[in-house]
């Protein structure tokens, strides 16, 4: 009885400390209340089909934080990475392996959202809601979250190369980072992303069969990942954590500490001077993980969000809407329409 007592204060200790640290970084044009009226019901819908989804497939739930992450670090939490079409996200470098199962629940949401209320719900808020539910039934932490964002009218296909690589070291993930007005505690905390999901051998490749092991690998596990690489079969995965692949934890963090991470970008993070410390950390201390992953969640996702009349509400949201024409907003006299062009 005494351990469940510390474990319920620890954990509410945890989430009135994240609170109280996002409490004045309140982004304008979100609230938490933004669909009390036009949605009561959202986040039932929300939960009623994410539980579905994972309960038939736990993999969803990181597939569902690739897909965020994807949209949010290229122009903002807007959508832009779900539509389809030449030119689109969907068509470039690291999107093409975003997995169906993610796509096809947060549709599946968005019917019911339109179905219930109108077309008032963005598929944005639907993604981060989704992505949050998900990431809580895999163990990990549940990270506020403030609505009311608009879907782009277009993707970010020239934003897709800022997004981070495996093969990237400490301090050009740090620009990248800084770029997105994210910190070195947002790249080490988000990083810990990687305690659940599956890489494929084409990324996997060149870090085992380099030449050039920096930064080390476990001998035994490099020799294991090339065995399992030889194939090009492209449904051959690997676990990005060996530990507890299938749950949110701070194991990835104990994997990198044994020379088991599996990308140099993952790897590099116990070994520069920048990151080291805070990964250990991480790696003893899972409560230290989960607040500052539920904190840099929070500010990812505000990251340069479309609000108020900005953007649309899609109907569909593999299909963007059009702008409207800056003349025909004139001749309406339309300042808002105007605002936004």
């Amino acid at each position: 009885m005494a351990s469940r007592a510390a474990a319920a204060v620890a954990v509410l200790a945890l989430v009135c400390a994240v609170q109280s640290s996002l409490s004045a970084a309140a982004v304008p044009g979100l609230s938490a209340a933004f669909y009390k009226t036009s949605c009561p019901r959202l986040e039932q819908i929300v939960d009623k089909h994410v539980t579905a989804t994972f309960n038939g497939d736990r993999g969803v739930a990181p597939a569902l934080m690739r897909i965020l992450f994807h949209d949010c670090f290229t122009q903002g939490c807007d959508a832009s990475v779900l539509i389809k079409g030449p030119g689109s996200e969907r068509e470039t470098g690291p999107n093409r392996t975003l997995r169906p199962v993610a796509l096809d629940l947060i549709d599946r949401i968005r019917r019911e959202a339109n179905a219930t209320c109108g077309q008032v719900v963005s598929c944005a808020d639907i993604t981060v809601l989704a992505t949050r539910d998900a990431l809580v039934k895999a163990g990990g932490p549940r990270f506020p979250v403030d609505l009311g964002r608009r879907d782009s009218f277009e993707p970010a296909t020239q934003q897709v190369g800022l997004l981070p690589l495996p093969s990237d070291d400490v301090d050009g993930l740090m620009r990248s980072f800084r770029g997105r007005n994210l910190n070195r505690d947002d790249l080490v905390a988000l990083s810990g992303a990687h305690t659940f999901g599956v890489a494929h051998c084409g990324v996997i490749s060149p870090r085992v069969n380099s030449a050039n092991k920096t930064p080390l690998m476990d001998a035994q596990f490099a020799k294991d990942l090339q065995a399992k690489c030889k194939t090009d079969n492209p449904a051959v995965t690997q676990d990005l954590d060996v530990l507890t692949p299938h749950a949110f934890d701070n194991k990835y963090y104990e994997g990198l500490n044994q020379r088991k991470g599996l990308f140099k970008s993952d790897q590099f993070l116990v070994d520069h001077p920048e990151t080291r410390n805070l990964a250990l950390t991480f790696s003893r201390d899972q409560v230290a993980f989960f607040k500052q992953f539920a904190i840099s969640m929070t500010k990812m996702t505000e990251m340069n969000v479309l609000t108020g009349k900005q953007g649309e509400i899609r109907a569909e949201c593999s299909v963007a809407g059009r702008r409207p024409r800056i003349e025909a907003a004139a001749a309406a006299g339309d300042e808002g329409v105007k605002a936004d062009m």
